[in-house]
């Protein structure tokens, strides 16, 4: 695994190679995450984790041969502890719940697109960057390791169109950045279209949660700006 390089190395499971094509572009175009293999049965991701040794599996759940979290217990019974991501069409609640059983740091349903993605390996990726480099001193460094604490209220209460996981990420892009942001700016910053991230930004001010200015250039339109309100 690569701990210490600063690249996140994935496996993708798929059965459908064309499906895998697409899901390694997506994945290839977040960094640090750089796609290391693909895999399109049970058996071939077994084999493939024991000589990549990937950081993270992107595991689909109709596989030809195997229930893909089938594929879980055994990797962990050879001694890997690479993560895992289900990406399937399967929503019954008992086959969640068996995912949740199985320790997969998420769940997402296809169909879905770059923009669905993202966010969750940037996630990702910052919750592994907080194992690896965490001290715990006590229960505090523990929450902020597993993610706890709470939640935006302008984040969970979000208007039909607009997903958690997206508003949660321009919502840390937005705190975290040195002066304010256009759409644009906060586009290029999270990586989802301009229109996505100005509705984002309109429902943070619409909420209150952000406040508004206008910049006006020499000529066109004035450039709505957006900051965090604290």
């Amino acid at each position: 695994m690569t701990d210490t390089s600063g690249t996140i190395d994935v496996l993708v499971v798929d059965d459908d190679f064309m499906v895998a094509r697409v899901h390694r572009t997506f994945v290839e175009r977040v960094p640090p995450f750089r796609v290391v293999g693909t895999a399109g049965t049970g058996e071939q991701a077994i084999t493939a984790v024991d000589e990549l040794r990937p950081d993270l599996v992107l595991l689909d759940l109709y596989l030809p041969d195997v229930f893909g979290l089938d594929v879980i217990p055994r990797l962990r019974t050879a001694g890997h502890d690479c993560d895992f991501m289900v990406i399937s069409a399967a929503r019954e609640a008992d086959t969640v719940r068996g995912a949740v059983r199985h320790g997969v740091v998420d769940y997402l349903l296809k169909p879905f697109d770059y923009e669905d993605l993202k966010p969750r390996l940037d996630r990702y990726a910052a919750r592994r960057g907080r194992l690896l480099t965490t001290v715990v001193r006590g229960q505090a460094d523990i929450d902020r390791v597993l993610g706890a604490g709470h939640v935006s209220s302008a984040v969970a209460r979000l208007p039909k169109g607009l997903s958690v996981e997206t508003a949660d990420l321009v919502h840390r892009t937005l705190r975290d950045a040195d002066g304010t942001l256009s759409a644009a700016e906060c586009a290029a910053a999270t990586g989802i279209s301009r229109v996505s991230a100005r509705r984002y930004l309109e429902h943070f001010h619409t909420t209150g949660t952000a406040d508004v200015s206008l910049r006006y250039g020499a000529a066109g339109r004035p450039e709505r700006r957006y900051g965090w309100r604290d």
